[in-house]
Order: structure tokens, then sequence, then C-alpha cells
């Protein structure tokens, strides 16, 4: 007996209604409370498409879309739309860079300058881990127009700013910088002998369960890639063409939420770093004179309400983006959207601690 294209599509619809039912109805006791703060910021701010991602543990507690990912196309936001992460790069650059110096493949406080041919001696010696928490000396954006030039890896990137001098001797001021880790990226190709976006693929992407984790090509077609708007005189608009390539590990990464959230479990779990370079991540740097910086390495930290935070948003053409961790907890909350602008930090904050307290209970 053969079933008509029709009735295929209807059994079809049926069997993805149910499924998502059965989805929604393991969600946590306080699922309405996180809808109700998501919705809130959505209509505040007129996001167009937002995602979210909550685990707890091993579980991933909360997964949603909401709002459209392609407005113009009247594509719904799910939890596997991906979406450009911006600077949330950086945690997954750091985490490379301590793979790499766990294994003895890197030496955090070697001069680059002997190990990255393309990067020429300063004044003062850089080290991988100075740029890692920002105290490298490496200046950030000066206003220049964003890349449309596509770079096969990061040393070809580096020409950007490489002949700039360094804004300030490293390790005594905190100075944030894309750039800076840029260059962290540059060396870990050197170290490595493969292209960053390869590296991604191998170390993180495919151990976390995590494929949608990749290097934001423009130009290569990703399935379920959201677009990305900007508000011009309230007025919404698509977002200016950008292409990432010459910075992958400082901002050109992108991810489904899932995703992103999955890489911050085996994160806390301990399957990507043992535990003394996890807690190196989250642990507050400090200049010369001692003074704290905030950001530990590839995370920024803080206390909240008595918890450690460890955390970082993205901010960048098409997106804006949110990554907290509460790692005495082993909470993760990944939101991204598809506007420019948005801070997502109190949203983020606030389902960490809706999870945290059920978590505890």
């Amino acid at each position: 007996m053969t079933t008509s294209p029709l009735r295929a599509s209807a059994v079809l619809v049926a069997a993805v209604a149910c499924a998502a039912f059965g989805a929604r109805a393991q969600e946590p006791r306080w699922t309405a409370a996180a809808v109700e703060a998501i919705e809130a910021l959505m209509r505040r701010d007129g996001v167009p498409g937002l995602s979210c991602a909550v685990a707890v543990g091993d579980e991933l507690v909360l997964r949603r879309g909401f709002g459209l990912a392609d407005v113009e196309n009247d594509v719904p936001a799910t939890p596997q739309t991906v979406y450009r992460l911006a600077s949330i790069s950086k945690p997954v650059t750091a985490v490379m860079a301590l793979q790499l110096a766990e294994a003895g493949a890197l030496d955090l406080d070697a001069d680059v300058a002997t190990v990255v041919a393309e990067w020429p001696r300063k004044d003062w010696p850089v080290t991988t881990r100075q740029l890692l928490g920002h105290l490298g000396g490496v200046r950030h954006y000066r206003g220049e127009a964003e890349s449309v030039e596509a770079f096969a890896t990061q040393r070809a990137g580096l020409p950007r700013f490489a002949a700039d001098p360094l804004v300030h001797e490293p390790g005594t001021r905190y100075l944030y910088s894309t750039y800076g880790y840029n260059l962290v990226g540059a060396v870990l190709e050197a170290r490595s002998g493969e292209p960053f976006a390869a590296l991604v693929r191998a170390r993180i992407a495919e151990p976390c369960g995590a494929a949608t984790l990749q290097a934001d090509d423009s130009r290569r077609l990703i399935r379920g890639r959201a677009q990305g708007y900007a508000r011009v005189a309230g007025v919404l608009r698509n977002s200016k063409p950008m292409d990432s390539s010459y910075k992958i590990a400082g901002g050109g990464l992108c991810s489904s939420a899932e995703d992103l959230a999955r890489f911050a479990q085996a994160l806390l779990a301990g399957r990507l770093l043992p535990q003394e370079r996890l807690t190196a991540m989250w642990t507050e740097q400090t200049t010369k004179d001692g003074a704290g910086t905030g950001y530990g390495l590839g995370l920024s930290v803080a206390r909240k309400d008595g918890a450690q935070l460890a955390s970082h948003s993205g901010a960048q053409a098409r997106v804006s983006t949110m990554l907290v961790l509460r790692p005495a907890d082993k909470v993760a909350v990944a939101v991204l959207c598809n506007l420019e602008g948005c801070k997502l930090a109190p949203l983020a904050e606030r389902l960490a601690a809706l999870a945290a307290g059920e978590a505890g209970k």
C-alpha cells in the first residue's frame, strides 16, 4: 500500500509536533519564568530571532527558539539555528591553547615572536598567557573598516595589525584586544601545523559532539544559519557584510545555542581540560602591580549574589551573543540572537540563576 505525499507530510508534521511536545513536557519547573524573561527582552529591544540552551550537568534541560531567524523568508528560530558567536570565539581559542600547553606542545610564557615568524619583535616580549588574559599590549580595533576579504589562515591575517607598536608594556595594563587573540590563533597554527578552522573541528567540535561549532565562513553554505539585522533610526535593516576569516580565533566562529552549550558542558565536566587548567581559565588575572583585571584566560570572571560566574559576550555584525557558566553548579547558558546591540548578560545570568536554583534542590 502506498502513502500519498500529502499524507506522508501530515504524518511527518505530527511526528515533529509530538517530539516537540515530549521535549517540552520534560522541561524544568522554572521554564515559564525563563520564557517570560526572554520574551520581555525581545519585546523591549525588538529582537527578530533568539535561541537559547541551558545545561545542568550532563543534561540540556532547556532548548528553545523564539521569533524569526530570517525575517524576509519567515524562517523560525530554533535551538539548532546557527549564529555567529563573535567574541565567544575567545574561550574556544583559550581552551585549545591550554590543551597544547597541557600536551607540552606550547610554552604559554615564551615570546610569541619565537613561535610566529610573521610577528615582528617588539620593544618587549609578548607571551601567549598574556594575550589570553588581554595583558599583552596588542591593540584592539581603532575604527578601521571591517574586512570583506577571505583569509586562509590566522597567520595570513596578521598584517592588519602586526606592524603597530604595542600599546603598553605587557603585563602592566589590561586592554581588551580581539587582535591579541588573532595572534594566539597564529601561535596555535604555528605550533600545531594545522589551519585554525581544522583545529576547532578536531579539538573542540568533534569531542563535544557540537557539529555546528565551526569557522563562520561567509562564502560556504552553512545549513540553518540565521540572517542578521541592525536597527537604524528604529527601522530593522540587514546587517552590513563582513568576512571574519582574518579573526576566527578572536571573533570568527559560529554555532547553534545547543552546540555552544555542549561545548560548555564538556568544559565544565573536565572532558576538554584537566581541573588545574580549568581553574586557570576562571581565575582572575592581575597586572604586574597586583591590580585585578576581571578576566581569566578566555573568560570574564565575577561573583554575583555569592555565585562565581565565568562568562563571555559577543557583539558583531548580525548578532549579539552571551555565554554564562556557573562552575560550582555545573550550569551553562547560551543565548544567541540575530540583532546587533542587544545586552544579553542580565538575561543569561537570570537563566543561570534559575537553573542553579533547580539544581540545588
